[in-house]
């Protein structure tokens, strides 16, 4: 079984923003992978939305960014997996926009939601599908090696993307999608040489 989590903020005011993209993602996945409607099950004991479709559950957590690893945690002894069958979907600020990378463990690159999982599952063993959304301005021209306030990273990726982006952002979700779909169906391996 595989446990396929879109990284998000629940709510309307969230959605479109760089920071949701791994809900965008999982949203189109459930759809291809499905013949029918997709129906989420907002399940209030792991507090998220659900999808399940044969051995594959989709999850798309109802806490904030910072809390995912709780959702995360509860499903994982819920179904009994191993941390290795967690695919985690989410937004990368030190990728450009467009950019994909596949990977299973490593540090967390400051993302609030990957340090909530690695935290409650106690390990970095799961696999990652970091999606790139660009970077901010301050970090372009002579300052690129700068480090972004912290308050200008927040912005930034509770930002939505830009009219010239927007079909940049399109793709990236499509892409996203098929890399998710090429991990599960031709193996992890073929899914990190085909996306990097």
């Amino acid at each position: 079984m595989k446990l396929i989590v879109g990284l998000g903020n629940p709510g309307e005011k969230f959605e479109g923003t760089r920071h949701n993209i791994g809900f965008d993602v999982v949203d189109l996945l459930a759809r291809d992978m499905t013949t029918g409607q997709v129906t989420w099950d907002k399940n209030q004991k792991h507090n998220a939305f659900l999808y399940k479709i044969s051995d594959v559950v989709f999850v798309k957590p109802l806490t904030f960014m910072n809390n995912v690893g709780i959702t995360v945690g509860s499903l994982v002894a819920f179904y009994k997996l191993d941390p290795s069958d967690v695919w985690v979907i989410h937004d990368d600020i030190d990728l450009p926009l467009g950019k994909i990378r596949v990977r299973r463990g490593g540090g967390s690159a400051g993302h609030h939601g990957i340090e909530s999982i690695m935290a409650h599952l106690k390990t970095d063993q799961f696999v990652r599908f970091r999606l790139g959304v660009g970077r901010d301005v301050v970090s372009r021209g002579p300052n690129v090696n700068k480090k972004l306030d912290h308050r200008r990273v927040i912005a930034f990726v509770l930002s939505r993307f830009g009219r010239g982006e927007a079909g940049e952002m399109k793709h990236l979700v499509k892409r996203g999608s098929q890399a998710v779909r090429v991990a599960l169906f031709d193996g992890f391996d073929r899914a990190q040489n085909q996306f990097h």
